[in-house]
């Protein structure tokens, strides 16, 4: 799998996010796969 630059930021960002308001963990996650599978996919650039 190959990382690119925008993996970290989002893990980051999701991370802290996490922390601060634990009951969107679900919604975070689930957006966080998608993007990173969209990603993967070479769908966004």
């Amino acid at each position: 799998m190959q990382l690119t630059a925008v993996d970290p930021i989002l893990s980051i960002i999701i991370g802290v996010l996490i922390l601060l308001f634990p009951q969107i963990l679900n919604y975070l996650l689930a957006i966080y796969l998608i993007i990173a599978g969209l990603l993967g996919l070479g769908l966004l650039r």
